[in-house]
């Protein structure tokens, strides 16, 4: 979710539809950057009430807005070259974009989401703290009744679940990155 939401708003934060755009989407893109995840996640359970959803949104907005300037960063530092050359033999726009400037680019936004992908499981665990649902609020109410074995299972599955992400990651890495 905030990686396509990123993507899109990265198109034009990288000034590929004008000035207007690219002022108004990085402005987005900071208010969503400059909100930490546990305020976003405080104002999603307001919104969305208790439970995962509230988690859900509040990191895919931060994210969006993280994975946004960082896909807007690459697009800018990727030659136009090859999209021009398309552009001029007759191409469109998106064909351009496809087959000149996304082959470019597709490692580093394969990397970036893979990176932001891993810090949000992690997070994901703080954000119950807050009532935002997930073993996060497990280890929440398991600490705070005193239940020392059901925390450290939390605690375990937390682990293991971050160890899966990480080797499942690194496995993507490989496989598409390099």
């Amino acid at each position: 979710l905030a990686a396509l939401l990123g993507l899109a708003l990265a198109l034009p934060a990288a000034g590929r539809f004008g000035g207007v755009a690219l002022h108004a989407t990085r402005l987005l893109l900071n208010a969503l950057r400059a909100i930490p995840e546990l305020v976003w996640a405080a104002l999603m359970v307001l919104a969305a009430g208790l439970g995962p959803n509230a988690g859900t949104l509040a990191l895919a907005l931060h994210t969006a807005g993280v994975l946004g300037r960082l896909f807007a960063e690459a697009l800018e530092n990727t030659p136009r070259e090859p999209a021009d050359a398309i552009r001029e033999s007759g191409g469109g726009r998106m064909l351009a974009f496809c087959y000149g400037t996304l082959p470019g680019v597709w490692p580093q936004l394969v990397a970036y989401t893979l990176y932001r992908w891993e810090n949000n499981i992690r997070m994901a665990s703080v954000l119950g703290f807050v009532g935002a649902g997930g073993l996060g609020q497990m280890l929440y109410v398991s600490l705070s009744l005193f239940q020392e074995a059901q925390a450290a299972t939390v605690i375990l599955a937390m682990l293991v679940l971050v160890l899966a992400v990480d080797g499942l990651s690194g496995w993507a890495r490989q496989r598409w990155v390099s």
